[in-house]
C-alpha cells in the first residue's frame, strides 16, 4: 500500500476507534483492564525490552497497536460532553479535520513568506477574527499563537517587564541603542533603570503566572496576592493595588485573573473597574495583563439579560496592556492553542526577535511579522487552522450559541446543588453567595465548585465519580478542604440530559457512600 493510501485508510480506522456507538455515551477514563493491557505492551525499562521494540514492526502493525491497544487507555473527553476536568474542551469536527489538514501538510509556520505559503496570513485572519468575536476593538498590533494560556503568560509577563523597566531607563541608555530587558539583561537593566524589584500585583492568579515569573527571571516570590476580602478573594483590591503602585524603587505589572480557576470569577466587576485600574497604570507606569484564558469568552456570549452579568463581569478588558487567550479550552479546537495579544508587536519584537538569522528573514516590508519574531518557538506547527476552521463555519451566533449551553449547564447543576431537596443536604456549593446575584446565579460561568457535607464522602468524592467511568470531574480545595470542581467546556454538552444525569449521579454517589459506611 503507498502512503496516500495508507494514510486514507489509517483515517478511517483511527475515526472508528474513536466513534461511540449510537444511543450510547462515551467513557470518560479508560477501564483498568484497558490501562493494564496497554501499559503491557509498552518496552520496559530494559536494555532488551527497549532494543526489542526498535527492530520495527512496519506501518500497518503499529496502526492495529495505536488503535487497538493504545486508543482505548486514552481519556474519552474529546468523544462526549461529560469530562467536566480542567476546563477542558472537546474539538468541534470541523476544527478535528482542519488540524487533520494541518497535519496533512506538515507546514512549520515560523517565517511569513507570502509568495510560498498563505499560512501566516491565515494566522493573521483568525487572530483578527477573534479579537472582533471577543470584541476587543483593533488596536493590538502584537499578536500570535502560542501553545496554551501558560506560554501566553509567559508572554505577558515578558512584555511587562520589558516595558515597565524600559520606560524607567535613563534616556543616555536608549540613546545608546542599549535597548530594555531583552538586550541588557534583567539585572543591568533594572540597574540602569533604579528598578530594586518587578512585582506582580494579582488575586487568585493561576499556577501559570508563577511559573511564567521565574522563567522571565522575575521569580515566584514576585507574585504578590491582593484579594479584596476573605469572602471574595478572587476579586482584586484595587485600593491595595494603588498602595503598591507608590513604592519607591519599584515596577509593578498588575495581572487580573478574567476566570479563576476554581470558581470561574473575575477579579473585577466591570468595566468601571477596568478603567481605574488603567488609570493608575498610566499614572506609575504599570503594565496590566489579562489572563483570560477561558473566562474571556463570556464577552461572546449572547447579548441577552440571561448573561449580562457574566458580560459586565468582562467588560473594560480591552483597556488592558496584554491578553492571554486559550483556544483549546472554550473555543474547543484541539490541544495546543492558545492566543496572545498586546498593543504593540515592537514590544513583543524587543524580547523575541532573532537577530543575525538572515537565513529566517523574510524579503520586503510586510504588516505581517514571522512568527519567529514575536514569540517563543522558531518551529512551530500551524495551529491557526483549526481556530480559523471553527470561526468561520460557526460564526459569531454558533459560538455564542455553543458558550450559552455550556454556561446553562453550569447554572443547572449549580442551582440543583444549591437548592434540589435530595442535593442540598448531601452537597455544599462553593463559594458563599454573592449578594444580590448568586441566588439567581448570574456569576456562575462555567464552573462549579462544591464538596459533601459528610467529611469521609467528602474526602472519597472525586475518586466515587471518577471510579464510575461515566464523568469527570476535578479535585481541588477550597479554604484548606477538599473540594470538587465541574468544568463545562464541550461543544457536545446536552443541557437537560447533562443536568439530569449530573443530579442522578450525584444522588446514586451520596446513597452508595451511606450503605457503604453502615
Amino acid at each position: 500500500m503507498d502512503a496516500d493510501a495508507f494514510l486514507t485508510a489509517s483515517y478511517a480506522r483511527i475515526r472508528a476507534s474513536a466513534a461511540v456507538p449510537a444511543g450510547t455515551y462515551a467513557p470518560t477514563l479508560p477501564s483498568a483492564s484497558a490501562l493494564a493491557t496497554a501499559r503491557s505492551a509498552l518496552p520496559a525499562a530494559s536494555e532488551e525490552e527497549e532494543e526489542a521494540h526498535l527492530q520495527g514492526i512496519g506501518a500497518e502493525a503499529t496502526l492495529a497497536h495505536l488503535t487497538e491497544t493504545v486508543a482505548p487507555a486514552l481519556e474519552g473527553h474529546n468523544r462526549g460532553g461529560r469530562y467536566f476536568g480542567f476546563v477542558t474542551g472537546s474539538a468541534l469536527p470541523v476544527a478535528e479535520a482542519a488540524d487533520n489538514l494541518v497535519s496533512a501538510f506538515d507546514n512549520s509556520v515560523q517565517v511569513h513568506l507570502p509568495d510560498q505559503s498563505i499560512a501566516t496570513e491565515v494566522e493573521d485572519a483568525a487572530l483578527r477574527l477573534l479579537l472582533r468575536l471577543l470584541d476587543l476593538g483593533t488596536g493590538w498590533r502584537g499578536r500570535t499563537f502560542t501553545t496554551g494560556a501558560t506560554a501566553s503568560n509567559i508572554l505577558g509577563l515578558a512584555c511587562g517587564r520589558e516595558a515597565v523597566v524600559g520606560a524607567r531607563l535613563p534616556p543616555q541608555v536608549r540613546e545608546r541603542g542599549g535597548g530594555g530587558v531583552g538586550e541588557l539583561g534583567i539585572l543591568a537593566a533594572c540597574a540602569a533603570a533604579g528598578v530594586r524589584e518587578v512585582q506582580v500585583l494579582t488575586s487568585m492568579g493561576h499556577s501559570s503566572l508563577s511559573k511564567a515569573a521565574s522563567v522571565v527571571g522575575l521569580g515566584r516570590h514576585a507574585v504578590k496576592e491582593l484579594p479584596h476580602n476573605g469572602a471574595e478573594p478572587w476579586r482584586l483590591d484595587l485600593h491595595a493595588v494603588e498602595r503598591e503602585l507608590q513604592r519607591r524603587d519599584i515596577a509593578s505589572i498588575i495581572a487580573v485573573s478574567a476566570g479563576e480557576v476554581n470558581t470561574g470569577r473575575f477579579a473585577t466587576s466591570g468595566a468601571e473597574d477596568l478603567r481605574r485600574l488603567r488609570g493608575l497604570a498610566d499614572k506609575y507606569g504599570a503594565w496590566i495583563h489579562v489572563d483570560g484564558a477561558f473566562g474571556i469568552f463570556a464577552r461572546a456570549l449572547p447579548a441577552t439579560d440571561e448573561f449580562a452579568r457574566l458580560r459586565e463581569s468582562a467588560a473594560g478588558l480591552e483597556l488592558a496592556d496584554s491578553i492571554t487567550v486559550d483556544g483549546h479550552k472554550l473555543l474547543n479546537v484541539p490541544y495546543d492553542t492558545g492566543i496572545f495579544f498586546t498593543r504593540e508587536s515592537t514590544t513583543l519584537h524587543a524580547v523575541f526577535q532573532n537577530p543575525n538569522a538572515v537565513y529566517l528573514s523574510a524579503p520586503g516590508a510586510s504588516p505581517i511579522p514571522s512568527p519567529l519574531n514575536i514569540g517563543l518557538e522558531n518551529s512551530r506547527r500551524f495551529r491557526a487552522l483549526p481556530v480559523y476552521a471553527v470561526l468561520i463555519s460557526e460564526g459569531r451566533a454558533g459560538v455564542a450559541a455553543m458558550l450559552a449551553r455550556m454556561v446553562r449547564l453550569a447554572r443547572g447543576i449549580a442551582a440543583a446543588i444549591a437548592s434540589d431537596r435530595e442535593l442540598k443536604d448531601e452537597y455544599e456549593l462553593l463559594p458563599a453567595a454573592t449578594p444580590g446575584s448568586e441566588e439567581e446565579g448570574e456569576d456562575t460561568h462555567v464552573v462549579v465548585l462544591f464538596r459533601a457535607r459528610d467529611e469521609g464522602l467528602n474526602e472519597a468524592l472525586v475518586r466515587n465519580i471518577q471510579g464510575s467511568g461515566e464523568w469527570y470531574v476535578s479535585g481541588t480545595k477550597w479554604d484548606g478542604r477538599p473540594a470538587c470542581r465541574i468544568a463545562v467546556a464541550s461543544w457536545r454538552v446536552n443541557v437537560e440530559e447533562d443536568l439530569e444525569f449530573v443530579t442522578r449521579s450525584l444522588v446514586k454517589v451520596a446513597k452508595d457512600w451511606r450503605a457503604s459506611v453502615r
